[in-house]
Formats: structure tokens, C-alpha cells, sequence
């Protein structure tokens, strides 16, 4: 029973997954990307969960790819058609695609690679998600980057370099806490208060920034957070 709980988070990010989908094909886009970030609350929850009970299963394992993959690869990658249907007549209004095979390579390597616990090798799919839903909202939004992420170049650089960025062989900071201790986890405390500071100054639009800073802070503090255990 108890390892039952977490699988019912997952179910719920699949849930939320499926429901988006859907609810972008009816035109409600705003309420797709709001459910990415709901799912992606659920992802961290089943995990976490997962730990504290301990009731880590390999059907709760696999049942969490296969939400992530409908969750955080196929909706983003019909997200990124909505954006770019119309802006490019070619078959490059399809690139989104890309999102959800690579999505899917990077869930598999995940399943059957040992080392990814206290890091992940490569941009997690719950990230890309989370970036992919804050696009359609910030080009509506009359930010700052607005027009520039409007633009249909820009969008496909997005799915060439997340897509790449999926399945890149980096080290990046993962969120598994082991414990709660600021020695062990300085770099999460780090990003968590730097990601409240921009959502305060910035709203939506501080998403791509914040991704931004936990490539970088990934990326300069490698052995600090490959140490951790």
C-alpha cells in the first residue's frame, strides 16, 4: 500500500499530461502550460515521496518515465507546433517533434543508468517542460522578451538546443534531496533563493533566466554536487 502512494502523484502528473493535450487542441493554451507546472509539482512529490517512505518500486520507476515522456515531452512538442504553425511554411512548423523523441532518449538513458541520483546527466524533460510552457505565456504577456521569443527562429533554436541539451553529456544539479542540510545542499538553497528573487522582479518571463542560471551554476559547481550522497 505504501508504495502505492507515490504512483498516485505520477498518475496525477499523467493526468495532467493528458488533459493538456487536449485542452491545446480546444485553443486553451494558457491552461496546457498552467497544467506543466502543476505535473511538474506532482513529478517532484512522487519522488520525494518515494524517499521519504521509501517505498521505491521499478513499475513506480518506469510509470514515472512514461508520465514525463506524455507530460514533459509530447505536450511541450505540441506546444511548440501551436507557436510555430503558420510562422514557417515548411515542414520546420513540425520541429517541436523533435522534443518529444529526444524526451523520449533521455527518459530511456535515465531508466538504465546507476549514476544519476544526487545529479542528472543532461537537462531533466521536467525542465524542458517547464521552460517550453512559460514561452506561449511570456509572448502574450507584453514582456520585456516577448517579441524576441515570438520570433519563429527563435523559437526553433529553442527545440535544437533543449532537444541537444536532453541528451548532453553534462552533469547537472539534480533536486533528489538526501537531506536538508545547507553543507550538502548549498547549490539547491542557492538557486531556489535566486529563482524567488527573479519570479518576484520578472513573473513568467524569469523562467528561461532561471534555467539559464542552474545550467550555469550546474556547470561551475560539478564536483561540490557529484559529492553529494
Amino acid at each position: 500500500m505504501k508504495k502505492a502512494i507515490p504512483n498516485l502523484f505520477t498518475l496525477a502528473n499523467l493526468s495532467c499530461g493528458t488533459v493538456g493535450i487536449i485542452l491545446s487542441f480546444q485553443g486553451e493554451i494558457a491552461t496546457a502550460c498552467y497544467l506543466i507546472w502543476l505535473a511538474a509539482g506532482f513529478d517532484f512529490l512522487d519522488g520525494f515521496l518515494a524517499r521519504i517512505l521509501k517505498a521505491q518500486s521499478e513499475i513506480g520507476k518506469q510509470l514515472d518515465s512514461l508520465a514525463d515522456l506524455i507530460t514533459f515531452g509530447l505536450l511541450p512538442a505540441i506546444l511548440y507546433y501551436h507557436m510555430l504553425v503558420g510562422k514557417i511554411d515548411s515542414p520546420l512548423e513540425y520541429a517541436g517533434v523533435l522534443i518529444a523523441v529526444f524526451s523520449a532518449l533521455r527518459l530511456a538513458k535515465f531508466n538504465i543508468d546507476e549514476n544519476q541520483t544526487t545529479s542528472f546527466t543532461g537537462l531533466t524533460t521536467t525542465a524542458n517542460g517547464i521552460f517550453t510552457s512559460t514561452l506561449p505565456l511570456i509572448i502574450v504577456g507584453d514582456t520585456f522578451m516577448s517579441d524576441f521569443l515570438a520570433n519563429e527562429w527563435v523559437l526553433f533554436t529553442c527545440v535544437i538546443v533543449f532537444s541537444l541539451l536532453m541528451v548532453a553529456p553534462v552533469t547537472l544539479l539534480s533536486f533528489k534531496f538526501s537531506n536538508f542540510t545547507a553543507k550538502d545542499n548549498w547549490q539547491r538553497f542557492l538557486l531556489i533563493l535566486v529563482s524567488i528573487i527573479l519570479i518576484v522582479i520578472f513573473k513568467t518571463a524569469a523562467v528561461p533566466l532561471i534555467i539559464v542560471v542552474y545550467l550555469l551554476l550546474s556547470l561551475l559547481t560539478q564536483p561540490a554536487h557529484k559529492k553529494v550522497v
